[in-house]
């Protein structure tokens, strides 16, 4: 069998699987282990869980997202309405809810504000994006650096070593200023989200560049 193909029978199927995804409305195409998600999902959550669970699957090198979310009728929200469930759930869901600005635009809401760690720029978007009504989500909250680059780089390659999961060596770790770059090779897809979350984890990085390639 076509690898492509296998591949693409492989999303199709972690799709269905997924309990929380709607795929009746989602195509599936896939060129030389790059997926391509299309059609339509009844929510952004949805959109983002379907991402995800086209990653997990064995092969696939990159994922094209292509998916328009159509809220059902009863799930459609003001503008405001959204805002303030927004602010709401970030005030009680994290402990940074007070340095984020909210901005909400047909659906579509936008995060901005600073933080010290990469981890709570990311609660704060993966909190919102329950909401129902929400179209999509824009992160603009910067991270603000606290370490020089050679702590960085010596603090990511010791939580290379500890992952029994991560071949430390093959992977290579560069430091400009709070900008991190990755290259180098792995042999699965999760093993590179693991290499990258690993950077992202230490406070001070701004930015992560992942060059690696999924053998």
């Amino acid at each position: 069998m076509d690898i492509d193909i296998r591949i693409r029978d492989d999303v199709l199927s972690e799709l269905d699987f997924e309990p929380s995804i709607d795929a009746s409305g989602v195509g599936v195409a896939v060129k030389d282990g790059v997926v391509t998600l299309s059609g339509h999902v009844p929510s952004y959550l949805q959109k983002v869980t379907a991402e995800q669970a086209a990653k997990r699957v064995r092969g696939v090198k990159a994922v094209a997202l292509d998916l328009e979310v159509r809220l059902p009728g009863m799930s459609k929200r003001a503008d405001d309405e959204i805002a303030a469930r927004a602010i709401d759930i970030l005030k009680w869901s994290t402990n940074v809810g007070d340095r984020i600005t909210i901005v909400v635009e047909d659906g579509r809401i936008k995060l901005s504000g600073n933080v010290e760690f990469y981890f709570q720029k990311e609660e704060a978007e993966r909190v919102v994006r329950r909401l129902s009504g929400v179209t999509g989500v824009s992160n603009l909250i910067s991270v603000r650096p606290r370490l020089a680059p050679t702590d960085v780089r010596d603090r990511i390659a010791k939580a290379f070593q500890r992952n029994a999961e991560l071949e430390s060596a093959s992977i290579q770790v560069d430091v400009r200023d709070s900008s991190v770059t990755l290259s180098g090779q792995v042999k699965a897809w999760h093993e590179r989200k693991i290499a990258e979350d690993a950077a992202w984890a230490i406070p001070g990085v701004t930015a992560v560049h992942d060059n690696i390639v999924v053998r």
